[in-house]
């Protein structure tokens, strides 16, 4: 423990420039050592309160302003220096040209995000433009999703000087339109009693009175309040709509994007190589829209001001707001969602569990019964989707199924465009059996064209409607072995064996495939973005071969035993093990894999006619194993091959064989002969006396079948 007492005046700059006395103490009670919080050095300077302005950073001594890295700072970012400030959420972020350029603090985002504090983030630079950023100043939304979700928590300068929450009876439908105006968010969509986490005093005193067109909460009237506790789940939870909207298309599900941003509607930049329809899912999510169908840019004939979103800030989870920051582009983005279906807790856009929603009877998405939906009316979902044919339709939840259940049976003809198109018929249930929820996988649209087989040649995808090749370019180093595997697996042709660009003479519009989106999992079809492009896709996949058939024959026999698992043969016999193969491609080889407990052997034919022929001369135990047949053919520049299935030889000893079919003949011939000397004695007549020119013979079973002696008459002859 520290033996001496400080003494400082709080100008020097280091404690040990201080004064100090010694104390008398070498410990201290628990709890009493000192603790200490500095302010972080971030101030907002030259706006309308402490938490509006422009940023700026003490580092090094030095108050520089943030300078605008390309763009780079969102809500995102500027609600960690909110935070710092002690205001509340992050309502706008923009840039301010100065000149000439000044010595600024550069702030990365990556390093935001990651938790740390803006001065531990900066870097010197010099720039021209400057961050400006508002927070509001007495509410915020906590614990929520997003800057427009959480538990409302209320603070003001002139009273108290800490953060409260809000008992939900004190608080009502226009007291949350203010709020939702001041954070700049959307209407009210959601007001309830949640909590959004533990609530912790203090609990705000005052009952809100707004009017619901103030600009601010703490500018609305109030009233005294008996209460400085609320109920468990009583405190305000507020859910704001997001500022997004689809404009000029044909439902308000269709057009181009646009978001509320700083108080201004504005449309979304389409990013050269960043939009994809995985992307487009937030936007259709935050619209309550269905899936995301499709994604395309829109050239006008000038730059205007518009709104860039990072697609990284969006995948992360964020809402398209808090990916804002302001940019000039002629470059416009249309995004079109499916207005009445989606699928949903599965693992691309074209599966999942089915819901519906109708924008004329029900505003809420429904779970199907699988019983009042078909083939026919799947086909009609995967087209609606922009997704292929159906391959999997059957009742599985795709997680917990919760109601409301929809109370009609869909009776498609299959070739409607939109599932709501379909003659319906009321049902009379309002709830599904356990895992009897509509289940729905329709196919990836993705292809091969102009190859020898469906698994090689030109990748294409279908999106918006439209085959286009996938293009390369400058996107090719891009594509690799690994991007590649993805495409084969959705063609259920195994693993990537190449990957290579194929110049074209002129340009034609393709679709360029972002490489990260596939790496994270997602199908190509949700990483398409338009372009045009001369360098176009080729690929080749290593499952090209159907699997070759294995059959057996032996000499004693004859018989194939190609329908089974495997056959007997007789120690010193001839038999033969045959492989063949569907007339794909010419030549090739086929090696014949023989495993045992104590050896493994290949033998290796040319393939003729598409088969080979394995003759093996004498049968021995050593032949005892399992076989299998590898195809083996070079093309494209490349080695493939496919194994049959396995069968089994045994092989069996001749002797006993010989001996049974010898003594077995000989035992019924002694049989046949006393039973005619027993048959002719039961009815007097001697052996040797014969009455009949002709001998008689008789035999075992005609014996029995004529109705000859029984076991009783035997016995009794016996005797």
């Amino acid at each position: 423990m520290w033996t001496k007492e400080f003494q400082c005046g709080g100008t020097e700059s280091a404690l040990l420039d201080c004064r100090s006395s010694g104390s008398d103490r070498n410990t201290c009670s628990p709890g009493k050592a000192v603790g200490l919080t500095c302010s972080e050095s971030v101030r907002l300077v030259g706006g309308d309160s402490r938490c509006a302005g422009t940023l700026e950073v003490k580092h090094h001594v030095d108050w520089k302003p943030v300078g605008d890295f390309y763009s780079d700072w969102n809500l995102k970012e500027a609600a960690a220096a909110c935070k710092e400030l002690d205001c509340g959420s992050a309502v706008s972020v923009g840039w301010r040209k100065e000149s000439p350029d000044r010595s600024v603090w550069m702030i990365r985002s990556d390093c935001v995000q990651s938790g740390s504090a803006l001065r531990e983030c900066v870097t010197p630079d010099f720039s021209s433009s400057i961050l400006d950023l508002t927070c509001s100043d007495s509410v915020r939304l906590v614990n929520g999703t997003s800057l427009c979700s959480g538990r409302l928590e209320v603070k003001s300068n002139h009273s108290n000087q800490w953060w409260s929450s809000v008992c939900e009876a004190d608080f009502d439908q226009q007291d949350a339109e203010v709020v939702c105006r001041e954070l700049g968010c959307g209407a009210p969509s959601v007001l309830q009693g949640v909590t959004y986490g533990e609530v912790e005093d203090p609990m705000w005193t005052k009952e809100f009175q707004c009017g619901g067109n103030e600009s601010a909460l703490l500018d609305c009237r109030s009233s005294c309040s008996d209460r400085n506790t609320c109920s468990p789940g009583k405190a305000v939870g507020l859910t704001c709509s997001e500022s997004v909207r689809l404009v000029g298309g044909d439902s308000r599900c269709a057009g181009t994007l646009e978001v509320k941003h700083q108080g201004d509607w504005r449309p979304v930049y389409y990013f050269y190589y960043g939009w994809t329809l995985k992307e487009a899912a937030a936007a259709c999510k935050e619209l309550d829209c269905g899936s995301a169908v499709s994604v395309e840019q829109r050239k006008e004939s000038s730059a205007r001001s518009v709104w860039s979103i990072r697609f990284d800030c969006v995948q992360s989870g964020s809402a398209l707001r808090e990916c804002a920051t302001s940019y000039t582009s002629s470059s416009i983005l249309d995004l079109t969602c499916s207005d009445s279906v989606r699928l949903v807790n599965a693992t691309s856009l074209c599966s999942g569990r089915l819901e519906v929603k109708s924008n004329h009877s029900n505003q809420w998405w429904s779970s199907v019964c699988e019983a009042d939906f078909d083939q026919q009316d799947a086909e009609v979902v995967c087209r609606e989707l922009g997704c292929g044919a159906p391959s999997v339709l059957q009742g599985v939840t795709y997680g917990e199924v919760e109601d409301p259940m929809w109370t009609k049976e869909f009776q498609c003809g299959g070739t409607e465009s939109a599932l709501l198109d379909c003659r319906s018929s009321g049902s009379d249930r309002n709830t599904c059996s356990p895992g009897k929820a509509v289940g729905l996988t329709c196919s990836e649209p993705v292809r091969l064209v102009g190859g020898d087989s469906r698994c090689a040649g030109t990748l294409e995808v279908k999106h918006q409607g439209d085959w286009k090749p996938v293009g390369g370019g400058y996107f090719d180093p891009d594509w690799t072995l690994k991007e590649a595997d993805v495409a084969c697996k959705e063609l259920d042709c195994g693993s990537a064996v190449s990957v290579e660009s194929r110049k074209e003479s002129s340009v034609r519009s393709v679709w360029m495939i972002r490489s990260d989106c596939v790496q994270s999992g997602s199908a190509l079809m949700e990483c398409v973005t338009s372009d045009f492009s001369n360098s176009i896709l080729n690929l080749t996949c290593s499952d090209l071969l159907l699997q070759p058939n294995i059959s057996g024959s032996s000499s004693v026999d004859g018989v194939s035993e190609a329908q089974q698992q495997g056959f007997h043969v007789f120690r010193g016999s001839t038999f033969t093990i045959s492989c063949s193969t569907q007339p794909q491609y010419p030549r090739g080889s086929f090696q014949l894999t023989f495993t045992s407990p104590t050896s493994a052997l290949n033998y290796t034919k040319p393939a003729v006619n598409h088969s080979a022929h394995f003759l093996f001369p004498a049968a021995e135990p050593a032949h005892q194993g399992s076989y299998s047949c590898v195809y083996h053919i070079y093309v494209f520049s490349h080695d493939f091959f496919s194994e049959s299935r396995l069968i089994s030889l045994t092989v069996a000893d001749l002797r006993p064989f010989i001996i049974r079919a010898v003594v077995l003949p000989l035992i019924l011939l002694l049989a046949n002969i006393g039973l005619y000397f027993y048959y002719k004695a039961t009815r007097g007549q001697k052996p040797g006396r014969r009455e009949n020119t002709e001998p008689v013979y008789y035999n075992l079973g005609v014996l029995a079948a004529e109705g000859g002696p029984t076991e009783e008459e035997g016995a009794q002859g016996a005797e």
